[in-house]
């Protein structure tokens, strides 16, 4: 039986993605088709509405509207420049200042935008033009770029590690975004050495600006506001002082007032921020809500365990079983956007990966991480085409120059998923044991 569902479920799911299906809709028929095979089809129609409404009846889950909106309004509030100049302040003096710039800047941005795509459309907009005209190549801007921009989704906070934290039952969102840190940083500054070495072949100089004392505390200034969203609502949260979803909340009132100091949102372009967070929203909504449907199917029939055997019938070692994950995991993000990924696959590799000594905390950043590649890499990386779009430049160009950062980005995810303890470590310092909570216990039938 356990073998008839998951087949029906992949199957189903492919063939109507390759259809055109749409996603959601994808994962909420091939799930009620597949349950239906293990139940009475119309008990499984009701099980699918119960389930659909209990996925999304979560508290937690209303801070991934308002983190949404909060990143659209800094998408627009103006902080990129200010941000780019405090990123050349502090890195520019490294050979290819431009390209640790544009780095630095992606990490920052990123992080409080929450969104890799527009830290990539930002920085390759704003620095890629200046460095062009300094000399530099717009091939190795635009793959600096790419290659850096999505540590924004590891650095917090971040949608998909709160939408993690649901689907794996209850894993604390505050300890989350603490795993993420070190990892983020580790990615970014792998790629940071990589578009030095390069630098020093090219001839690229550091930053030959010299700046005043009055400069530097100018530059700092400006930057100072935008950094400090980070601090209120990470800090806040880590802290206890709110939740995760009281944090979102002032981080759109904090956003939306500095936007409004800055005069760079008025009244026209806020109600097209409002329309589009609520358009992202919904979408990422009613993914959640069918894919509750998925995990109970999944949970039903056992499919986590059938995996857990199948793996160890391949090799006792832990070693080995958690690079197979790697592996599929990578695989899958070349094709599939984080959100549904998160949502599909954690329920199945979760209890594995438990199995392995791992906590819930270090596997949600392993497996974001993981699909966090997925969106600089062919045949539908998000930030990819955009990064390309905005550097002008071609695919088949990118292409040949970004191996070199992919490889370090495979050491660093290695690095993660060997040596736990750089997700841990800071979770740990700050009192988060990384261990499953009571509604993880009861899915994963601890």
């Amino acid at each position: 039986m356990t073998f008839t569902v998951g087949m029906i479920l992949a199957i189903g799911m492919v063939a109507l993605l390759v259809l055109g299906v749409p996603i959601c809709i994808a994962i909420a028929i091939s799930s009620v088709v597949a349950g239906g095979v293990a139940l009475d089809f119309n008990m499984m129609l009701t099980t699918g509405a119960q389930r659909t409404f209990t996925g999304i009846s979560v508290f937690t889950l209303i801070a991934i509207p308002f983190f949404i909106l909060a990143g659209n309004i800094m998408n627009h509030g103006g902080i990129a420049l200010r941000l780019m100049d405090f990123a050349r302040l502090l890195v520019g003096k490294l050979p290819g200042c431009y390209a640790h710039t544009n780095a630095m800047a992606n990490m920052l941005f990123g992080a409080i935008s929450g969104s890799g795509v527009a830290a990539a459309s930002a920085m390759g907009t704003i620095i890629g033009p200046i460095a062009t005209k300094e000399g530099y190549d717009k091939d190795y801007m635009a793959t600096v770029n790419i290659a850096t921009a999505p540590t924004g989704l590891l650095i917090p906070p971040s949608n998909v590690l709160i939408t993690y934290a649901l689907v794996s039952g209850g894993t604390s969102v505050a300890a989350l975004f603490l795993a993420g840190y070190i990892p983020g940083i580790l990615w970014g500054i792998a790629c940071m050495t990589v578009a030095g070495i390069i630098a020093k072949k090219k001839g690229y100089r550091a930053d030959s600006r010299k700046l005043s004392m009055a400069q530097v505390m100018k530059i700092t200034f400006d930057a100072v506001p935008s950094l400090l969203l980070i601090v209120i609502v990470i800090g806040g949260i880590i802290a206890g002082a709110f939740t995760a979803t009281e944090g979102a909340i002032v981080a759109v009132v904090y956003s939306l007032i500095l936007s409004l100091c800055y005069r760079t949102v008025n009244w026209s372009n806020l109600i097209k921020i409002y329309k589009d967070s609520a358009e992202m929203t919904g979408i990422i909504i009613l993914l959640i809500g069918v894919s509750s449907i998925m995990s109970w199917v999944i949970s039903f029939v056992q499919i986590p365990d059938a995996v857990g055997n199948m793996l160890k019938g391949i090799s006792d070692s832990k070693i080995v079983i958690m690079l197979i994950i790697n592996i599929f995991l990578l695989f899958i993000g070349t094709f599939l956007d984080t959100t549904p990924a998160v949502l599909i696959f954690t329920p199945i590799f979760l209890p594995v990966v438990i199995s392995c000594g791992l906590s819930p905390v270090e596997f949600g950043i392993i497996i974001t991480f993981n699909l966090c590649i997925g969106l600089i890499t062919p045949p539908v990386g998000n930030i990819l085409f955009v990064g390309v779009k905005v550097g002008q430049t071609t695919i088949e160009r990118v292409m040949t120059k970004i191996l070199p950062y992919y490889a370090v980005i495979f050491i660093v995810l290695m690095a993660i998923t060997y040596l736990p303890f750089l997700c841990s470590y800071l979770p740990n310092a700050f009192g988060y044991d990384g261990s499953m909570g009571a509604t993880a216990k009861a899915m994963l039938g601890y």
